[in-house]
Parts: C-alpha cells; structure tokens; sequence
C-alpha cells in the first residue's frame, strides 16, 4: 500500500512532455513560418523584412510565461473565478464599443491599453470555458440528471450564447462566436450521456445551412450584406475572382502548385503581393506551397497528436473540473484547426481565422500558450 502511495505520489509531478514537445515545435516553426510568408510584404511596406517575426516573437514570449505561470498556479484555483470570467469577458467586449476600442483591417475588435493590445474575443474563449468546467462541475454534485433539465441547461448554455453574440454584434467576428458556441456544445456533449439531443441539433444545423446555401446559389445576394456574398463566392470563386473570392483563389493556386514535396522553405510565389496578408488566416497554403503535401500532412498530423494527447489527459485526469478543462481547451484547438483548414481548401466559405501557432497573431498565440499551461498543469494530476 504504502509504494502504490509512493508511485501514485510521484506520478503526479509528471506532466504530459509530449504534449509540450508538440506545441513547442509548432510555435517554433510558427515563427519561422511566419518570417518566410511575411517578409516580401513586410519589406516593402515597414523597411523590415522581419517586422512581423519580430512582433510574433514578443508575443510568443509572453504567451510562454504565461504557459509557466498555468503550470505552476494549481488549476483548482481557477474555479474560484468561474462567475467573474464571465463578467470580465463581458465587460471587456463592451470596451470596444469605447474609445479605447481600436479598428484594425476595418475590423473593431481590439483594446488598446497603451501598455498592451488585445482582443476579448481570445479572453472571452479561455472565460466561457472555465465558467461551463465549474458550472458543469457544480451542478453535477446535484445530480447528473440536473443537466437535462432546463434550468441546468440554460445555467450552462446561457452565458455562452450571450458573449458569443456579443462577440458577433460588437466585433462584427463570426468565427469566434462560433468557436465559443462550438465549445460549449462539445463540454456538454461530454457531460450529458444523452446524446439523441445533440444529433437533432445537429441534423437540424446541417438542414439550416443546406437551405441557406440553395438559397444563395438560387438568388442574386450580392447587394444583401457581405456574409451572404461570401457564400455566394464559395459556391463559385471564379465568378468573384477579382473581389470576394481573390484571396481563396490565390490561396488554392499555392496549394496546387506546392506539389507533393513542394518548392522549398522561403520559395513561394504567391506571398510576393499575390495573397493579402499571407501569414495571417491563409498561412496554410504557403505552408502547402513551400513544403508541398508532404509538410500539410506532418502539421496536421502534429495537431491529431496535440488533440490526442488533451484526449488523453481529460481520460485520465481524477478530478472532474480538470478534465471538463481540458475537454474544452480540446475543442477549441479542434474547431480552430479544422475552419482554418477548411477555409483555405475553400470547404467553407471565408470566416477569417487563425491557424493555432502557426499563423500571425499575438493575442491569439498568448491565450493558446496559457490554455497549454492549464492541460499541462491537469496532467501532473493524472492517473
């Protein structure tokens, strides 16, 4: 008894290093992406071909003491905090309506603190999902039956539909509303065993954007708002080949010309002018273009293992809180991967989000990291 102490107390020191080893490798080749798609635009525009490299490696360093900090601070702490992580992302999203509030790209999302810049949207994701962790948690002790009734669900699902319409109606940012809803469901897909509602909203989802796409191939939506053209670019890019659909086109050229083993690191054609802001949401396909499908296969097959492993660590983690912890920080990096990848193959129509890692961001890269540093912390806990 006393060595099965022993190994169970020395087991809980141990975080998973493969899951660090991963993201590690994917910031680092992040950033030497980054350099290699943005410096043709950075040179021309700033006189500095690493001004993009040099902005994402302060970022990256900072989201690296924020994944330290994670590690080290016990992640029960957290659920302390579940009720103001709502109201400190809700507050932060009202922020921008405010002068401090900053348009960038003709988009209004970001805060302006002088010191240090940064979307809510990214500190709304990491709130929503410590909230629904605790909430899911509490609510349990009460009786797992608790969640199928209304009042426990509108407990959980409630906050999240709010901040993700805000998120929409302030920030004008589809994509992340939908990571948060998208979050949300996949927590209480986990945490409710019945699973016959999921697959009617979900069927009833699929019905939705089915009607929604026979109407737009079926009418003329170009002069009824930039969402429903963009539909309309999707289902036929070369009829919008000059406007809506350049940047997609342009991106699918660097795919098919990538090959299978590509033209080489720093020998792509489409980022000197021809793909807009390569090393932000399309920096996939200069990845396809420069590594050829050879290196598309090796950073998908990198983000399976990074998922894998957050699988693992919720499987094994003993304490309820932790693992609905991970399970979002999962989903999250899952839907995050999957709409960036199927915006650049043009699976989807353009929603404008980031590859984790890899693509150009600073707020994004520093709440990823931090969210590592919380599945890291949950695994020194594992069984």
């Amino acid at each position: 008894m006393a060595k099965r102490q022993v190994q169970i107390r020395h087991s809980r020191h141990n975080m998973d290093y493969v899951l660090l080893t991963v993201v590690m490798f994917l910031v680092i080749f992040g950033l030497l992406m980054i350099y290699s798609t943005s410096s043709y635009e950075a040179g021309s525009d700033f006189g500095d071909s690493a001004y993009y490299l040099k902005r994402q490696a302060q970022s990256t360093v900072i989201g690296i003491v924020g994944l330290i900090i994670m590690v080290k601070l016990p992640y029960r702490y957290l659920q302390r905090f579940d009720i103001l992580a709502v109201i400190v992302s809700v507050a932060l999203l009202l922020l921008i309506i405010t002068p401090i509030g900053v348009t960038r790209n003709g988009a209004r999302r970001w805060l302006d603190f002088k010191v240090i810049s940064f979307q809510p949207a990214e500190v709304a994701k990491i709130g929503v999902i410590i909230y629904l962790a605790s909430m899911i948690q509490r609510l349990e002790k009460l009786g797992r039956n608790v969640l199928r009734t209304p009042k426990g669900i509108a407990i959980i699902m409630i906050p999240p539909v709010i901040i993700a319409g805000m998120v929409y109606l302030i920030t004008d940012n589809l994509s992340s509303a939908i990571i948060i809803v998208g979050i949300a469901v996949a927590m209480m897909f986990v945490a409710v065993p019945d699973y016959k509602w999921f697959v009617i909203m979900g069927a009833a989802g699929v019905a939705m954007v089915a009607a929604l796409v026979m109407y737009v191939s079926n009418e003329d939506v170009t002069d009824s708002g930039f969402r429903l053209a963009r539909i309309k670019a999707w289902l036929d890019p070369e009829a919008y080949s000059t406007d809506r659909a350049f940047q997609t086109l342009q991106a699918l050229y660097a795919i098919g010309s990538g090959g299978i083993w590509g033209k080489g690191l720093g020998q792509s054609m489409q980022k000197r002018g021809f793909l807009p802001e390569a090393q932000n949401d399309m920096i996939f396909s200069i990845i396809c273009e420069e590594l050829g499908l050879f290196g598309a296969i090796t950073i998908i097959l990198l983000f399976v293992i990074l998922i894998w492993s957050c699988m693992v660590i919720a499987n094994k983690t003993v304490d309820r809180f932790g693992s609905l912890l991970v399970v979002g920080v999962m989903a999250h990096y899952a839907i995050q991967v999957i709409l960036n990848i199927a915006v650049v193959t043009n699976t989807i129509p353009n929603t404008g989000i980031t590859l984790p890692f890899i693509s150009y961001g600073g707020t994004s890269t520093l709440f990823l990291l931090m969210e590592i540093g919380i599945v890291l912390n949950v695994s020194k806990s594992c069984k």
